[in-house]
């Protein structure tokens, strides 16, 4: 594979101009076809898993010897049940319902004119992504499912393992008689690529950038094309004083580590000065390993605790690292998640179901949460099948982006000799 590219703006005009062919096709391609081309990529990629696990070794090793932090490596990291995973999920989405062509709604004026709005693709979808190689096969597959082309540029540190990813897809693609080019891997992993892709406006329609910070304020930036992202998952856990103290520590544990490399972590919990018994909760986070960052209250009930900065409050760890705050009742945690929050995902534990109810209506972010783990937040466990990243904007898509959240709409007006006085 080749790592730089002499003229980065013509390959990505190639790629774009081919998967716009590809687009057209795709758009009107049956259901049945889409989804028997993820059949027989899920297919192949479970033929070809020993090839996939070994590619994904020799991109860890490299990863490790690069000196890569805890998360990334994880985020990074191919099992055989992330595997299997990952096959499952293309099922998934291949038995989803297809977007393209539901009708949204229909109206009859009044002079006889019949208006749908109908779901279409977006087009060329560009996807922009760091160290998580699964994002290969769940944004090509969404794309995909959802009549787009999609061109992928994944991150140097995954290298061969989204090569091998990507070849069950288009073993898909071929094996169900669709192009090729629906599914494209940019084969360079220069930064010259990424600004190229930034660059194509009327070339590529979207550009979804999933990755670290700096990755998305990078697009953000640099983007002459629309882009649907995330900054950051600073993701609230709030424990109100009517919680139930066993379900409250074992969402928080849950919430924390399960896996923290994921934006669904929760990287900020918050706990009402009205609960009863707080330190049950910080000493098992302690005890499991997180390194808690604290109030000078915090650090009271758990001297464990570090002394929180003003920077923690606005700080993804991505990491077995939580800050932990005291507030006063919902109020006070509605108050420091509009301060600090990111808009991604916070949740509540509470038994008071009216107090539930306020902080689902007021908490202004993608995914709002009531006596669930935070890590929930993921388009598999929201029934998507995948998701292609999480959005916390308001325009278009918010939460996880699956097969609606690519898709847009188009006016279909049916008349019978109308003319407008």
């Amino acid at each position: 594979m080749l790592h730089a590219h002499p003229d980065p703006e013509a390959l990505i005009a190639d790629m774009a101009a081919r998967a716009r062919a590809a687009a057209t096709l795709l758009a009107q391609a049956p259901s049945a076809q889409k989804g028997q081309a993820l059949r027989l990529a899920a297919t192949a990629l479970r033929g070809d898993a020993d090839a996939v696990l070994a590619a994904n070794a020799r991109d860890m090793a490299q990863a490790e010897a690069a000196g890569l932090g805890p998360a990334m490596l994880d985020r990074l990291k191919l099992t055989p049940d992330r595997l299997a995973g990952i096959a499952a999920a293309l099922e998934e989405v291949a038995g989803l319902d297809d977007p393209v062509g539901q009708r949204i709604d229909r109206r009859e004026r009044p002079n006889g004119l019949v208006l749908d709005r109908v779901r279409v693709p977006l087009g060329v979808v560009g996807i922009i992504y760091e160290s998580r190689p699964n994002v290969t096969v769940d944004a090509g597959a969404l794309a995909m499912m959802a009549g787009n082309a999609c061109i992928l540029r994944g991150g140097s540190e995954a290298r061969e393992s989204n090569r091998a990813l990507h070849r069950a897809l288009v073993a898909g693609l071929a094996g169900a008689g669709l192009p090729e080019d629906a599914i494209q891997l940019v084969p360079v992993s220069d930064r010259a690529a990424v600004g190229a892709m930034l660059r194509a406006a009327g070339l590529i329609d979207i550009i979804v950038p999933r990755g670290g910070k700096s990755l998305v304020a990078r697009v953000q930036e640099e983007a002459r094309v629309p882009v649907l992202a995330h900054l950051d998952g600073i993701v609230h856990l709030y424990i109100d004083a009517a919680a139930d103290p066993a379900k409250a520590r074992n969402i928080a544990l849950n919430a924390k580590l399960r896996r923290t490399g994921v934006c669904g972590a929760t990287e900020t919990l918050l706990i009402d000065r009205a609960f009863p018994d707080p330190a049950p909760i910080l000493a098992a986070l302690a005890d499991a390993g997180c390194a808690l960052r604290g109030t000078a209250e915090v650090r009271t009930i758990e001297p464990r605790a570090e002394a929180a900065t003003a920077e923690d409050w606005d700080t993804e760890y991505l990491d077995a690292i939580c800050s932990v705050a005291l507030v006063d009742g919902v109020g006070g945690a509605m108050a420091h998640i509009a301060a600090h929050g990111s808009h991604h995902t916070d949740a509540i534990v509470t038994e008071d179901a009216a107090t539930a109810d306020t902080f689902l209506a007021q908490v202004d972010s993608a995914i709002v949460m009531w006596n669930a783990s935070t890590q929930f937040a993921d388009g598999g466990e929201f029934g998507l099948g995948a998701e292609i990243g999480i959005s916390t904007g308001r325009l278009h898509a918010r939460g996880p982006v699956a097969l609606e959240g690519l898709t847009t709409y188009k006016w279909i007006v049916r008349g019978t000799g109308q003319i407008r006085p």
